[in-house]
């Protein structure tokens, strides 16, 4: 079976439940945190319905890059294949609006939950991609399903006061405190520090927005979210782009982190490191890249007690053009599963005691993509190694403490390389 989606940025709120193929005419719940399928949906029964998580995944696979930085809410349609034959279904009803032009809109509408030919199909996908598509319109009030942070139930500042800023200032006032707030960033802001980020807080990211030299650091707090933020160059002398340190439940989500590859290795600190003991960490649809030291593990070579505690989760990130460290784990314990790793001298480095679960990841150009050094361990199973090979020793960890969706591997590249990074908006 092939899943297909198509999104559409939309203008005017339209209601496709009065639509032809759909009988029920009461409301559909208003349930942003879970989409539902709607119940009076006519399909082929031989065709099972697509889970709303691998759904939402594909979702954010096929946005048009091109079409980045437009902002509007959007519907997302949810197309099963099988034998020739298409079943259209509504993703979040909640959410819908049109921009599309009013032919488009009738074709969608008759083939509400009914089954059309592939062809009817193609000729849509021709007519949607000409309309200017979009990034995920996301909320600032989604909590993470994915991987350890999902596990320690991470909500970061939801139920808090929200402020939006534009200046050094203004952030590092922001986000201080450990009171419940959800802070948004506008535009560029530049400097030379890294900001400490107080618990209980969601940093997000406006469309474009980014921080120049400006780090952030999330050090003996907890319960926080950092969604949709470009940060870059970052010196060596302020730390690194994102420091985790003795941290609980954090959830990092659709940042880009790079520097460049211009300097010395030492210019730049890391991008991402997750240190001193830190539980509950997810890393999520993520691009890191033109750098040399990406994203370390665990501190220190002599700090086992505290580092063993370490769990944290890579899922659908993109590591390109990077020197080392792609992650590099001391100790702890990590899942990594449907990351895309490209065109880097180095990979997954396990050491000193690491246990690590690593599924279907792909890799490009990379030429240990998976090793081993001073008795670290993984399981892996389902990955492309890229034509290198796995040397890492078996370990222990075969089965992660939370459920998840796996795409296969054949489909990691596409999906992660058209949705990681700061393609949202909020």
């Amino acid at each position: 079976m092939t899943h297909l989606i198509s999104a559409l940025s939309l203008r005017s709120p339209v209601d496709l439940r009065t639509t032809r193929g759909n009988t029920n005419k009461q409301p559909t719940p208003q349930n942003h945190s879970a989409p539902a399928w709607h119940r009076n949906r006519r399909h082929d029964p031989s065709i099972p319905p697509i889970e709303p998580q691998r759904l939402n995944q594909i979702a954010h696979a096929t946005v048009a890059p091109a079409a980045r930085g437009r902002r509007a809410l959007y519907e997302t349609i949810g197309i099963s294949e099988e034998d020739n034959q298409c079943v259209c279904v509504v993703y979040n009803l909640a959410w819908c609006r049109c921009l599309i032009p009013k032919p488009v809109l009738a074709l969608l509408s008759s083939m509400r939950f009914a089954i059309v030919s592939v062809s009817v199909l193609a000729a849509l996908s021709q007519l949607v991609s000409a309309v200017p598509t979009l990034e995920r319109r996301a909320s600032a009030t989604e909590k993470p399903t994915i991987g350890y942070a999902a596990q320690g139930g991470t909500t970061g500042g939801i139920g808090g006061s929200t402020i939006t800023v534009t200046s050094l200032a203004a952030l590092t006032s922001a986000v201080a405190s450990d009171s419940a707030k959800i802070v948004i960033v506008s535009g560029t802001i530049t400097g030379n520090t890294v900001v400490k980020v107080g618990s209980n807080t969601s940093l997000l990211g406006k469309s474009g927005s980014s921080l120049v030299g400006v780090g952030l650091r999330v050090n003996k707090k907890n319960n926080v979210i950092i969604r949709n933020l470009k940060i870059s160059k970052v010196l060596a002398s302020a730390g690194d782009a994102l420091g985790i340190q003795e941290a609980s439940k954090v959830w990092v989500d659709h940042v880009d982190l790079s520097s460049d590859r211009d300097h010395d290795k030492d210019f730049y600190d890391g991008l991402l490191d997750v240190t001193h003991g830190s539980t509950f960490v997810s890393i999520t649809n993520s691009n890191l890249h033109d750098h040399y030291k990406a994203s370390l593990v665990g501190h220190s070579d002599n700090n086992e007690s505290e580092d063993k505690k370490i769990t944290v989760t890579y899922a659908l990130n993109r590591f390109s053009n990077l020197n080392s460290r792609m992650p590099s784990f001391r100790f702890g314990t990590g899942h990594l599963f449907n990351n895309y790793f490209v065109n880097s001298n180095d990979g997954i480095n396990t050491r000193l005691g690491a246990q690590l679960l690593v599924e279907n990841n792909v890799w490009e150009g990379v030429k240990k993509p998976l090793y081993a050094t001073d008795n670290g361990f993984a399981v892996a199973r389902g990955n492309d190694f890229g034509g290198a090979s796995n040397s890492a020793p078996t370990g222990t960890f075969s089965k992660a403490p939370y459920s998840y969706s796996l795409l296969d591997a054949g489909k990691v590249k596409s999906t992660v390389s058209s949705s990681a990074g700061a393609t949202l908006d909020f």
